[in-house]
């Protein structure tokens, strides 16, 4: 089964004529790849820590952001550098293996699948939060989203599996399937809070005319709505960097499918996946700008990481 699935792979992965042809590319996401992996690893580790020691993001939200955290740095602690050493292996126009080809595909799609999904769950999650609002917190328990993370990832691990039991047109079926419907899901939420948030807006404009004996209730909605309103700004920033980023991706695949494999497209197929991998190291900056509490929580790590390594330089020092 894997030996097959190899071969069905390799014509869209350069030959060593391809590789001299398009040595360039290589070079460059190659290069470019190894920095971007460090980064992401760290700024991942950071946020993780950020996003655990907030005590004012709301617990579902948290766990949801905490999953969306933990798939982008898989993704900078496997899968780029399987990816990197995929890049080196070309350049030296070695055989990569039938193993390392299996295993970049397993875990790419793994976390790739992981993230997608959670975008998609956190976008479910803000709409219910904004519409549902008072009873939000009584229907959507930090057990069910628990429960919902976990199966997030049990699904990302049987779709990444999928290229062992499925003959590669209803895999490629499935992964058209499966992405058109996450990213139906994910614009239609984001549509639907844009379309509330503005009429709750409207309501809350009104509530300014009324008379002063409100005024208590009317700070507590404006304050409600300024918080649901910020967090769905900063999810759907993360949305709209992920569509930049895995779009690309989408058409690539779908042109070798439409075309078959060439030299061009192959050289497409490397930036596209490098983009891939480049929105994992993003999403920490767009948490950092975009989420207060994220970002304070950011700032504090560094600065005790500072506080740590000036604290540990002076100690050195005063040994010598």
């Amino acid at each position: 089964m894997e030996d097959s699935f190899c071969e069905e792979l390799l014509p869209y992965y350069p030959s060593p004529a391809e590789v001299e042809d398009i040595h360039s590319s290589y070079v460059a996401n190659c290069v470019f790849n190894v920095f971007l992996s460090y980064a992401t690893i760290m700024l991942n580790i950071i946020t993780i820590h950020a996003i655990r020691k907030s005590s004012s993001l709301p617990k579902p939200l948290k766990t949801l952001l905490l999953s969306l955290a933990v798939s982008d740095f898989g993704v900078g602690f496997i899968a780029q550098p399987l990816y990197t050493w995929l890049l080196v292996k070309w350049l030296l126009q070695y055989n990569p293996g039938c193993v390392i080809y299996t295993l970049f595909s397993v875990f790419m799609n793994l976390f790739f699948t992981a993230s997608f999904c959670s975008i998609t769950v956190v976008a479910v999650d803000r709409i219910l939060a904004i519409q549902l609002h008072l009873r939000y917190q009584e229907l959507v328990t930090h057990r069910r989203v628990v429960a919902v993370v976990i199966s997030v990832w049990v699904f990302s691990a049987l779709f990444s599996l999928r290229m062992f039991f499925l003959s590669s047109s209803v895999k490629y079926v499935t992964l058209i399937v499966g992405g058109s419907v996450s990213l139906l899901l994910t614009t239609l939420a984001y549509s639907r809070i844009y379309y509330v948030l503005r009429r709750h807006k409207s309501q809350i404009q009104s509530l300014q005319v009324q008379q002063q004996l409100q005024q208590v209730t009317q700070n507590v909605e404006v304050a409600s709505f300024a918080s649901l309103r910020k967090s769905a700004v900063g999810t759907f920033y993360v949305y709209l960097v992920f569509l930049f980023c895995y779009l690309p991706r989408f058409i690539c695949l779908a042109a070798l499918k439409i075309h078959g494999p060439s030299t061009y497209l192959k050289i497409f197929s490397l930036y596209s996946l490098t983009l891939m991998f480049l929105n994992s190291c993003l999403n920490p900056f767009i948490y950092c700008w975009k989420m207060k509490h994220i970002r304070h929580g950011i700032m504090n790590t560094l600065r005790n990481m500072t506080g740590y390594r000036n604290c540990f330089s002076q100690s050195n020092d005063s040994v010598l």
